[in-house]
């Protein structure tokens, strides 16, 4: 159901027809790289928090971590990921094909610095299977993004 959520959203934008689909999993950061042919981090991984109850996601870079201390020092709270029945619930994909697009509009979504290294990401599509190729404006403009957030680490060790 999910990928139909989101093939519908980019049917709107005129970009359906962006959408990869793959016979092989692309569940995680590795199968997704193998799956379109990039590097690791590339790959637009998009994680599920709250704060306090309300659900966030922040698309990050795929080789990049959450830093606890500046997801604290930006969002007020304690980084605390959704279960993956939370994830259904709230966010309306599941795990391994989380994706910042056809989501409930009350979900703020966050792109972090780390992506902006690129020219290109892959996030998923909503399906374990799926990806889209998307430049960074394209990114913020489809994910209806409420702004950059610098709350990761690990990244700067592998900049391009």
């Amino acid at each position: 159901m999910s990928i139909e959520a989101v093939r519908g959203y980019f049917r709107s934008l005129g970009a359906e027809d962006r959408i990869l689909e793959f016979q092989e999993s692309s569940a995680t950061v590795e199968l997704a790289a193998r799956a379109v042919g990039c590097e690791p981090a590339r790959i637009a991984k998009t994680l599920s928090f709250k704060v306090g109850e309300a659900p966030i996601l922040i698309v990050a870079a795929g080789d990049a971590k959450i830093d606890n201390r500046k997801y604290k020092d930006t969002f007020g709270k304690k980084a605390v990921m959704l279960t993956p029945e939370e994830v259904i619930e709230r966010i309306g994909h599941a795990v391994g094909g989380v994706c910042p697009f056809g989501v409930p509009e009350t979900v703020k979504v966050y792109l972090d610095e780390s992506l902006k290294r690129f020219e290109t990401v892959f996030p998923a599509a909503g399906s374990a299977n799926s990806a889209v190729e998307l430049n960074l404006e394209e990114l913020a403009r489809y994910s209806r993004a409420a702004g950059w957030a610098d709350v990761c680490k690990g990244w700067q060790e592998t900049k391009e």
